[in-house]
């Protein structure tokens, strides 16, 4: 799947991100806990090796919690990092990854030393809202489409307590096939940089699996096992409103419902990765990457 989703301001906040790191304490990554692995920024990754790191896991409440449990075990397992589950518009919640900050950077704090905090993640992860709750008003802007911050903000969390909002940042390319589905899905790539109809599908063949109750109620069906994906996303139409004159199904609009039924929670709690299926996929995706760039070195080189 072609995605063009490196736009130049993404190119401003890698540069921005550098920059700032050498005065970074404790580094905050926002994940969509419906899709940890696949919203976990690799380039994020090389940028900050090193940084103590906390990985929090937003939308828990739209997310699976079993997978919820695992993805957070699977992240507390790596050196140097913590990871925490929350609705970014709870206070309580959010407030307690101040404390979790603290914790990874015990030498930091009070006046002489205040403790500097970068936040960073995809678009439209919630990062916006997260702080508005902290902060206990409206912050930053924050909106339903990716790319609503613009600059670098620093925002006064408590006296020793900085914390410099960034953009949201996308990597230049997709090495994770599946991830580039679920990162639309979720509403991680703005809207033009995708086809609808092959993301619902690829969606639809994900969810079957795990939750294909969930979609026989929610869409009045019946057994889904004789039924493709592609019949499936036409009865989803059909069910919901999708129909056209001579009764042909509008699966533009098909795709526009299911799309929408994962993203507001209608489906229910909905994880679309395990870690082991993820581990699995990048694995599969390093393999392949290093097989284009074999390839590309090749015809560089005359195919010699």
């Amino acid at each position: 799947m072609a995605i063009q989703w490196f736009p130049g301001h993404m190119h401003s906040t890698k540069k921005a991100i550098v920059e700032r790191l050498p005065d970074i304490d404790v580094v905050i990554e926002l994940l969509d806990a419906r899709l940890p692995g696949s919203s976990s920024n690799p380039l994020l990754a090389e940028l900050t090796a090193g940084k103590p790191a906390l990985k929090v896991l937003n939308k828990q409440d739209l997310a699976d919690p079993e997978l919820t449990t695992a993805w957070l075990a699977h992240f507390n397992a790596l050196p140097g990092t913590r990871a925490l589950a929350l609705d970014a518009s709870i206070t309580a919640p959010a407030r307690a990854l101040i404390a979790a900050c603290r914790a990874l950077a015990p030498l930091r704090g009070g006046m002489v030393k205040p403790l500097r905090v970068l936040i960073c993640g995809i678009p439209n992860v919630g990062k916006s809202t997260l702080i508005n709750t902290l902060v206990g008003q409206r912050a930053t802007l924050t909106g339903d489409e990716p790319g609503i911050t613009k600059l670098e903000q620093k925002i006064v969390l408590a006296p020793d307590f900085y914390l410099f909002d960034t953009p949201g940042m996308l990597w230049p390319r997709i090495t994770v096939e599946r991830s580039g589905y679920h990162l639309a899905a979720s509403g991680g790539i703005g809207r033009n940089a995708y086809d609808e109809e092959e993301v619902a599908l690829a969606l639809l063949a994900n969810v079957r699996v795990r939750h294909a109750d969930r979609l026989r109620a929610r869409y009045k069906l019946g057994d889904l096992d004789g039924l493709t994906d592609d019949e499936l996303l036409a009865e989803l139409g059909r069910k919901r409103g999708g129909l056209m004159a001579g009764g042909r199904v509008n699966l533009q609009k098909a795709a526009e419902i299911a799309i929408n039924d994962f993203r507001t929670g209608a489906w229910g709690r909905i994880t679309l990765e395990s870690p082991d299926e993820f581990v699995q996929w990048w694995a599969q995706g390093q393999a392949l990457e290093a097989e284009r760039r074999e390839k590309r070195e090749k015809r560089s080189r005359g195919g010699k």
